[in-house]
């Protein structure tokens, strides 16, 4: 029964992304801290798994039939993106599970805020 959860979770994820362009993580990170029973480590590790997979595929052709991809600059924030990863996991295993968890709710705090009250 768990598999429906983890099936809605990806669906809910999904749509929530090819909705406002947003990262998976933003939905499932806390929903597999705080419904799963994951730790932080293992809910950043799980989904940094599922990148690993083509998931955006079928929602990437959707804007690129309307003009809305630019490969060019895609190419260079994945490569920015690879690199990257591995140090930010590097950084993350240096941390215990409650002040990275803590850690990720005030970035998410932060960009919350600034997304409610930018002037642009």
């Amino acid at each position: 029964m768990k598999e429906l959860l983890y099936l809605m979770l990806g669906l809910t994820a999904g749509t929530l992304s090819g909705l406002f362009g947003i990262g998976g993580g933003i939905i499932l990170i806390p929903a597999l801290v705080f419904l799963v029973g994951l730790s932080q480590h293992a809910a950043q590790g799980t989904t940094l798994a599922i990148m690993l997979l083509p998931i955006g595929l079928l929602a990437v052709m959707r804007y690129y039939h309307n003009g809305h991809v630019n490969f060019y600059i895609a190419v260079f924030i994945c490569l920015g993106f690879f690199i990257g990863g591995l140090i930010g996991a590097n950084m993350a295993e240096a941390f215990s599970n409650l002040v990275l968890r803590k850690a990720f709710g005030v970035f998410l705090l932060i960009v919350s805020l600034y997304t409610i009250f930018a002037k642009n």
